[in-house]
């Protein structure tokens, strides 16, 4: 498939600084040429009429005619000279002309039109019309002869201002005028590839295409994200955030542009800006929700311009813990559970090759009475397969560690609600149980666990007895504080997490035990939670 061709913004920006800086020069140096022919124009025009008028008062040029024309020629000489015309002329009424500078014959039979309209009216006038360099912009003016009682037109001044002089001199302006806009291209050039790389500087050299690109991908990939993700400028204001953000903060469109400082200050965004330090599997409750709140500023040249919250219900994270948990806690029941049936096949093996083959029927016998009685109060009383599996677990491990571990025949049990997850279950019955194997594993006398759950009535009870050295009274008012544990350090985490399990099912624990005889864990949970 062809790909599409697309022009980089490099190039236009070029383009369109070259473009305006051309079309401006253009239009500029159009209306500068304009501007200055009709200046010129003008100032020709006052120039040559004047020159006419000026001259047409002198004396000498008045008895050019009838003296000596030297002296008449001389001040045309001196007067073109001075005003920069192309040609001065005299023409008196009867065709006499003379000029500067000199056309040859002094004497023209050939009556001028031109100068009609100043020998019979005798007025000032300025005409074009081709002139002795070509065409030129002519001025009229007549010479006027005074007597004592009357006055009389003897001829005519002519100036001739050539038009190739005039667009000569505006010409030789006009160099200057295109150099300077010569560097003003240039300088536009060298300033659009500066502003050209600084853009690609800040775009991470990624052209427009690639930048929406790139923020139409980040943004599906923040809305497919299940963490809700806030974002924040230099001042601590919102600037994005995804759906999920929305469900689990309660954000609205509106909040966008906001201090997330003002709604939510105990996320502590404002101290990440002002510190630069992350937070990370932080606790924080908000609208009644526990959520891991992790925060990261967003750093450019060592400059903190940001910062990133990303929020997630810990409901959920405990939730996948608990499913991590009670895999392997199947995968231990069940290794414990073969390594135990390994065992006493071991063991029957040996009997039947010495040949004691009554002790061996005998053995069988015991096992099989006891995995009867077990498996009659395990599938036959207790329906739930969730909680069989749990129990048929413990029981290989419990034979694993040499503890009689049975299940109370008067145990019934149907299905759990459904507000009661799995993991709940699996939290309180295992750590239960476990605790109980912990409690009797050090003894030298019979180790003893039993366990007891119904759901008769409007709770379902859950009991779990074991005959170890007992826990003090003491003891017993802390022992559901996290990290207490009288088996050493990094344990005492179970009856924590047995006891936010309870609460989080509305539920109770209760506690009872003699030192050195026994004790007595009793759960009770609801079977409908009021409201729910």
């Amino acid at each position: 498939m062809k790909q599409k061709s697309f022009v980089s913004l490099k190039t236009k920006i070029l383009t369109l600084i070259i473009g305006l800086i051309l079309g401006i020069v253009l239009l500029l140096t159009t209306i500068y040429i304009y501007n200055e022919i009709q200046d010129e124009r003008d100032k020709v025009e006052k120039l040559s009429l004047q020159v006419v008028k000026t001259l047409s008062f002198l004396p000498p040029i008045q008895h050019a005619f009838e003296n000596s024309p030297e002296d008449a020629k001389i001040i045309l000489q001196q007067m073109r000279a001075q005003v920069g015309a192309d040609a001065l002329r005299i023409t008196s009424k009867e065709g006499k002309s003379y000029s500067y500078p000199t056309r040859g014959s002094t004497i023209s039979n050939v009556y001028e039109p031109i100068n009609y309209k100043a020998l019979t009216f005798g007025g000032y006038y300025l005409k074009e019309g081709k002139g002795v360099n070509g065409p030129s912009y002519i001025a009229k003016a007549p010479i006027v002869q005074e007597n004592e009682d009357s006055e009389k037109i003897i001829g005519v001044v002519t100036a001739e201002f050539s038009k190739k002089s005039i667009y000569k001199e505006i010409w030789n302006k006009l160099h200057v005028v295109l150099f300077s806009s010569l560097v003003v291209v240039l300088l536009g050039i060298w300033g659009g590839i500066l502003l050209t790389k600084s853009i690609r500087k800040d775009t991470l050299g990624l052209e427009p295409a690639e930048i929406s690109s790139l923020y139409r991908e980040r943004q599906a990939v923040i809305q497919s994200i299940k963490e809700g993700i806030v974002s924040i400028d230099r001042e601590g204001y919102i600037t994005t955030f995804n759906q999920s953000a929305k469900e689990l903060l309660g954000l609205e469109e509106a909040n966008s542009g906001q201090l997330l400082e003002h709604i939510y200050p105990q996320i502590g965004m404002k101290d990440v800006l002002m510190t630069g330090e992350s937070k990370s599997n932080e606790e924080c409750l908000i609208n009644d929700k526990l959520l891991i709140v992790n925060v990261t500023p967003i750093m450019r040249k060592e400059k903190i311009i940001g910062g990133v919250a990303s929020f997630r219900d810990k409901t959920e994270l405990k939730k996948l813990v608990d499913k991590l948990s009670e895999v392997k806690k199947y995968s231990e029941d069940l290794r414990a559970q073969t390594h135990e049936f390994a065992n006493k096949l071991h063991l029957l093996l040996g009997l039947l090759q010495l040949g004691y083959y009554d002790e061996a029927i005998a053995f069988i016998e015991e096992e099989y009475g006891f995995q009867k009685s077990q498996n009659d109060a395990l599938f036959q009383k207790i329906v739930d397969h969730k909680v069989q599996g749990m129990l048929l677990g413990k029981i290989g491990k419990a034979s694993e560690k040499k503890i009689h571990f049975t299940i109370d025949e008067n145990s019934s049990l149907h299905q759990i609600p459904k507000h009661i997850e799995t993991s709940e279950l699996t939290v309180i019955i295992g750590n239960l149980i476990d605790n109980a194997f912990e409690a009797v594993r050090s003894m030298d006398r019979e180790k003893k666990v039993s366990f007891f759950i119904t759901d008769l009535g409007q709770d379902i009870i859950i009991e779990v007895e074991d005959n170890g050295e007992g826990i003090s009274d003491e003891q017993i008012s802390i022992i559901f504080q996290s990290a207490f544990s009288t088996k050493g350090k990094d344990r005492g985490y179970g009856l924590t997490n047995v006891k936010r399990a309870v609460a989080h099912l509305h539920g109770e624990i209760e506690v009872q035990s003699e030192k050195g005889k026994r004790t007595i864990f009793t759960v009770y949970l609801p079977k409908e939670i009021k409201g729910a």
